[in-house]
């Protein structure tokens, strides 16, 4: 059995068809209001009936709110690799940190030569390859004052780099011969191959030399993701489950043409590999013998809860915090002297870091505000801001944690199996009476958001600011103050309830 540790995902890849471009929107809209992870497309620039893989991936970033969102792979030897790393990290800012980037050596030589890209052996293209890798890390490092790269394939003369991107971008290869394998274990974040090009029985080799690279390389196994392009017929559950259980394959990404091929996806297919697995971990499937297990040292735990600030800022308050049941553990139960691997710590780990992108979205709305009161910004400028900010882009959500949660609840039941709260509950019934405050918050903030009640309090205070003679700024700090009092109450109560049993249990 291979275990690198990542949380399973399922995505979908959408042939982009220019001829039929309002149909490949509609089909990435919809695998982001029926929570898929991912949606990705094809990068052949010579191919004349699709759409240019980059600004499709733009137009679908700005009309969805919570899936990822990646080229599947990008052709390298039409895409500079300094140009591209910034297209890359500024779709990144504009879509509040969706988007990640799978990477190709390149391939169809004659088009890429058509199109006055360059010829390159098999040699060479992955020489380039790594040359782009390093290239693009440090165009998306601002810390450094310039870029100075000279290879065999390309050369940078003190390029600028920036804008840093909003996350850390995962770079994603698709490889399948040893010399690619060998540079995904050294340098890259995912390992992204297709079925039809491999088998599945040809997995487990190539994830040993992966594996053998990353060690080799100084680098942990478990840091690079295992994905799978998906064959139209080849998305039976408990194949997956058996592709997760026996070679660690943690995302799945469906060729889809239809409506249904999306919702059959995410709704049967997703929930039910994701019960094959619980249930396959606890009694393995035949064929799933425990391979090289990878040891790792466990630590005190080192997440720990951002405290809701002690003063509050409105008269209103969303729910009374004193009803609010509490198991958190605490250092008179032992909780001190648990211990936990990175893997295990990671996932209370990336609930604060979601909370704390979130936080900081709030402190720049307040600032915003605050400017238009001193005078030092006008009231249109503001509202054109904050229409911006990622916060709002993502209907004020909680970050996938919650959001999937509310997601679930409110619009697809059978999306349950995926949720965080009924895992938790399945093994730690303990925390039931927490768990079910939790929901109440999460439907409370829900509806307060869907009804866009305190979003539109803002705006009508900010155009009341434009007005001639208005004055709308006591009615904006009002509103502000009631958002940020119930998101950091929130935050806080969920951090301190969860982290330590997400790391027992996981997120699924």
């Amino acid at each position: 059995m291979a275990d690198y540790g990542h949380e399973l995902q399922f995505g979908v890849f959408i042939t982009p068809d220019a001829a039929q471009a309002d149909a490949v929107v509609a089909l990435a809209r919809l695998a982001d209001s029926v929570g898929l992870d991912l949606v990705s497309f094809q990068d052949h620039p010579y191919q004349a009936r699709f759409l240019d893989t980059w600004t499709l991936l733009s137009v679908v970033a700005a009309q969805t709110v919570n899936v990822r969102v990646a080229p599947n792979v990008i052709n390298l030897p039409l895409r500079p690799p300094a140009v591209l790393a910034k297209a890359v990290a500024s779709l990144d800012v504009l879509s509040g940190g969706r988007v990640e980037l799978g990477l190709g050596a390149g391939a169809f030589w004659d088009a890429v030569e058509a199109m006055g890209g360059p010829r390159r052996t098999p040699g060479e293209a992955v020489d380039a390859l790594a040359e782009a890798i390093q290239i693009i890390r440090a165009q998306w490092d601002p810390s450094q004052r310039s870029v100075r790269f000279e290879g065999e394939h390309y050369r940078v003369a003190g390029a600028h780099p920036g804008p840093a991107p909003a996350h850390a971008i995962e770079i994603w290869l698709g490889a399948y011969k040893p010399r690619m394998l060998r540079l995904t274990g050294a340098q890259a974040d995912g390992w992204l191959p297709s079925l039809g090009y491999i088998e599945p029985e040809d997995i487990a080799q190539a994830n040993a030399r992966i594996d053998d690279a990353a060690v080799t390389a100084g680098r942990d196994p478990t840091a690079i993701r295992r994905m799978l392009n998906l064959l139209g017929d080849g998305v039976e559950a408990e194949r997956l489950a058996e592709l997760n259980l026996r070679d660690g394959i943690s995302t799945f990404i469906l060729p889809a043409a239809s409506d249904d091929d999306v919702r059959r996806f995410a709704q049967e297919t997703a929930p039910a590999v994701r019960e094959l697995v619980l249930d396959g971990v606890s009694r393995p499937i035949a064929g799933t013998a425990p391979s090289r297990p990878v040891v790792v040292e466990s630590t005190p735990f080192a997440a720990h809860a951002t405290p809701a600030p002690e003063a509050r800022r409105s008269a209103e308050a969303p729910w009374d915090e004193t009803t609010r049941p509490t198991l958190a553990a605490s250092e008179d139960d032992g909780a001190a002297a648990r211990r936990y691997t990175p893997d295990q710590q990671a996932a209370g780990r990336h609930l604060i870091d979601v909370h704390d992108h979130l936080r900081g979205e709030l402190d720049r709305l307040r600032e915003i505000i605050a400017q238009v009161a001193r005078g030092e910004t006008d009231a249109a400028a503001a509202r054109q801001h904050i229409t911006r900010m990622t916060i709002r882009q993502n209907n004020w959500t909680l970050g996938t944690f919650c959001e999937t949660y509310c997601r679930v609840v409110t619009q697809h039941h059978t999306l349950e199996d995926r949720s965080v709260f009924p895992h938790l509950r399945r093994n730690d019934p303990k925390l039931q009476p927490v768990l079910d405050r939790l929901e109440e918050e999460h439907v409370t903030i829900a509806d307060l958001l869907e009804r866009a009640d305190l979003l539109e309090r803002v705006d009508q205070a900010l155009v009341a600011l434009v007005a001639p003679g208005g004055n709308g700024i006591a009615q904006v700090d009002a509103t502000v103050d009631l958002l940020t009092d119930a998101l950091l109450s929130h935050f806080s109560y969920e951090e301190r309830e969860l982290i330590e049993p997400l790391a027992r249990h996981g997120f699924y």
